[in-house]
Parts: structure tokens; sequence; C-alpha cells
């Protein structure tokens, strides 16, 4: 009991320091390290190498895929691609209901990409609407991160529900695991509307910030681009990273060669980011272009710079987290009450709260519980799939300080920590009591 209690300790300092002390979140990810590591009683001699493993593993991933796609948003703010983008998707989706079109387009982004990568791709044409359609940047930041989030956890190809079908024996049957995740994710999409509904009166200076250029007005963007254009540098890489993940399915649907490889290259996200970036050099005009590159590629080097130092201490933080024996204990002290389908969502949501990765929650919880599926009566392929939604629903709840996305969605936006609280992680947790009741229900129906 007392490790739970030292988690609930580690939390609160997080967010008193950055919320009331004013500290850097870096430094307040990096002192919290140093913490949870003396008093979770790691020992002394690995904790360094912990520390510093966690952050150089998170930023791995997502490190050059900030950088990338922060010039790339540079790029497309700059040169009026972003412009043309936000009044493009007003045309085709309507001015009524921005929100549910932001969530749209992360809801169907987030099924091939990981959802932080989706959010660095997304988030000048987020702010873009906004600043057209005068609608609240936190609550058009909510839709876009829960749209990426519910598919994010719930439809596979993405890595984390694609190994929990396989842990629970139904690596032959992912047709069924995407078709009821889909049903599952749009109510968890909603479920984070209805937050974004509520969130938009929170404070947020990230259109503030983005002011200046759009004061300057169409007219100084010179000869904005064509749609066609505009989209490229964005959906280009999202194009080649579905088509690199059906390659990679597990029925190899493209066969194993030269097609599967080379799709399956191009459709890794930093290779498809960087095919992205040749296309947005099409976007700027006159004699210099490549100073004027220069210019957008310094500027997002800047921008990306404390994102990516954040984003690598909350993954310290979680490596921390996961080195110790608290997601253990939670495990097996939680996988013994006997709740139903229920009892996958506790133990993957404490996972999850624990050590921060909403895929190490998928893995491990559907590891833990696959034993268990016939003492629950869940030892039916449609048993593993509702467990498959279960432990995906447990997997987004919550996101807070120890996950990277957390600091992705509150960096980008220009959210203090105690509004990415209020919003995102508010909007997290009500995304998964929704969703598990939805699978409770079923279950109630179809077993």
């Amino acid at each position: 009991m007392y490790m739970v209690l030292i988690l609930i300790a580690l939390i609160a300092f997080i967010v008193f320091a950055t919320s009331k002390l004013r500290l850097n979140p870096f430094i307040t990810l990096l002192l919290a390290s140093f913490i949870a590591a003396f008093a979770f009683g790691l020992p002394f001699d690995s904790i360094e190498s912990t520390i510093r493993g966690g952050f150089g593993k998170i930023l791995g991933y997502i490190g050059l895929v900030i950088v990338l796609g922060t010039i790339i948003g540079v790029i497309l703010e700059r040169t009026g691609a972003a412009i043309v983008m936000a009044e493009t998707i007003i045309k085709l989706l309507g001015k009524k209901f921005p929100t549910m079109t932001m969530s749209i387009v992360g809801f169907i982004v987030s099924i091939p990409v990981f959802c932080d990568s989706g959010f660095v791709i997304l988030n000048s044409l987020k702010r873009s609407m906004a600043r057209t359609l005068s609608i609240s940047p936190v609550a058009m930041t909510v839709a876009l991160s829960t749209g990426l989030f519910a598919t994010h956890t719930l439809v596979p190809p993405t890595p984390g529900p694609i190994a929990a079908a396989g842990n629970l024996g139904l690596e032959d049957n992912l047709g069924l695991v995407i078709g009821v995740g889909l049903g599952f994710a749009i109510i968890a999409a909603l479920a984070g509307l209805v937050w974004a509904h509520f969130s938009r009166n929170l404070p947020s200076t990230e259109l503030e910030q983005a002011e200046e250029a759009f004061q300057e007005g169409k007219e100084q963007y010179g000869h904005l681009p064509s749609p066609w254009k505009a989209f490229a540098p964005i959906f280009v890489p999202i194009v080649l990273i579905c088509l690199g993940s059906v390659a990679s399915y597990p029925t190899a649907p493209l066969g194993d060669g030269a097609l599967y490889e080379v799709l399956n290259f191009l459709g890794k996200p930093l290779n498809a980011l960087m095919i992205g970036l040749g296309f947005a050099l099409f976007l700027i005009q006159g004699d210099e272009k490549l100073k004027e590159f220069g210019r957008h590629t310094e500027k997002g080097l800047v921008v990306s710079a404390p994102i990516i130092l954040i984003t690598g201490a909350g993954g310290a933080f979680g490596a921390v987290l996961a080195a110790t024996p608290l997601g253990e204990f939670l495990g097996q002290n939680l996988s013994t009450l006997g709740l139903g389908v229920v009892m996958p969502f506790i133990v993957a949501a404490a996972l999850k709260s624990a050590q921060g990765s909403s895929t190490v929650a998928l893995v491990t919880a559907s590891a833990l519980v696959a034993p268990l599926l016939p003492q629950l009566g869940l030892d039916s392929d449609m048993g593993r799939v509702l467990t498959v939604m279960a432990v995906g629903a447990g997997a987004m709840t919550v996101s807070h300080a120890n996950d990277s996305y957390f600091w992705v969605v509150s960096q980008f936006s220009k959210m203090d920590v105690a509004t990415a609280y209020r919003s995102h992680t508010g909007a997290t947790l009500f995304m998964g009591l929704v969703t598990i009741s939805a699978v409770w229900l079923v279950s109630m129906v179809a077993l």
C-alpha cells in the first residue's frame, strides 16, 4: 500500500511544483525521477542509468519525429498552407461542428500512426482551425488528442491492441478485433468530444502567441498554395505509414518481397516525415528558397527543443516507475478481485497510471489476465475481444505527467500543467470510464 501512496505523493509534487511553484516541467520531472528512485528503493548504482535510459528510449522514437513535424508545421504556417488546410476542411465538413471535425481527423489518423506522432503532424491544422473559426484552442486540443487516443488504444494495427490480441489468442481473428474496436473507439471519441465542450472556457495562450503570424493576413503570404500542395506534407506521410502498416500486417497481404520491403521502409514514421518535409519544400516561394527553408528550420528547432527535453524527462520518470515493483504489485493485487470484464480494465488502468505507456499497459495487462479468462467467464472469441477492449479502455486511463503523450499535447498547445490536467487528463479519465461502461453493457448481452 505504501507504494500507491508514494505514487500519489509524486503526482501531487509534480502538479504543485509546475502549477504553483512555476518550476519548469523538465526540471520538475527530473527531480521527480530521482525522488521516485530513492523512495521506491532502487539500487543506487542503477538510478542514473535508469533515468538516462528512459530519457533516451522515448526520444529514440519520438525525438526526431517531433523535430521534423515541428519544421513541417512552421513551413505550413509561414507559407499560408495551414490557412488553406483549415479552409478546405471547413468547406468539406462545415463550420457548425469544428471540434467534431478535429476529432474525426485524429480518429482516422491514429489507426496506423502513434497518437503522439499524429498530434505533432496535425497540430498546425488544429491551431489554424481554432484561429479561423474563433473556437477555444483548448476545446480543439482535447478534440484532437482524444480522437487520436481512441483508436490508438482500441484499434489494430496500432502495436498495443495487436499485442493484446495476440496475448489473448486472437492473432487469427484480428478482423473481429478491428470491427469491434472501431465501434468502441467511436464511443470513446464521443466521450472526448463531450469533455472538449466542457473544457472550452479553460485558459490558453496558444492563439495569442500565434497572433502575429495571422495578423499579417493572407496577402502577406503571396500566392497561397493549392489544397493538394498544402495537405501533401501531412497526408503523404500518413498514407505511407498506413501502407507500411498494411504491408507489415501478420497475414502479409502484400507478400514479403520487394513491395513489402519498400512499403515497410517508407512507412516508418521518421522516413515518412522526411518525405513529407520534401513536399513542404514545394510550398516555399521566391528566389531564395534554400535560405528561406533554413530560416524555417531554425525556427522549428527553437520551438521543438523544449518539447523534446520535457518529453524525454517524462520518459525518464516513467522508466523509474517501471523499474519499481509498483506495476507488478498493482497487477497482482487487482487481478484476483473477480470483477468480470471490469477486472482487465482496472489492471490496465493501474498499469497505465503507474508507468505512463499505453502500449506497455496493453501488453502487460493482457498477459496478466490471459490465464484467468476461464475464471472470469471470458473464455470465448467474443469474451477475448471484449477483454482486449477492456484492456484498451484501461490503457487510456489516465494520461498524466509520466506519459510522453501528456507532454506532447500540453507543450505543443502552450498549456500550463494545471490546464493540461483539467483538460487532457480529465478527458482521458472520462473516455476510459465511458468506454469500459459500454464494454460492460455489451458483455451483459453478448456473453
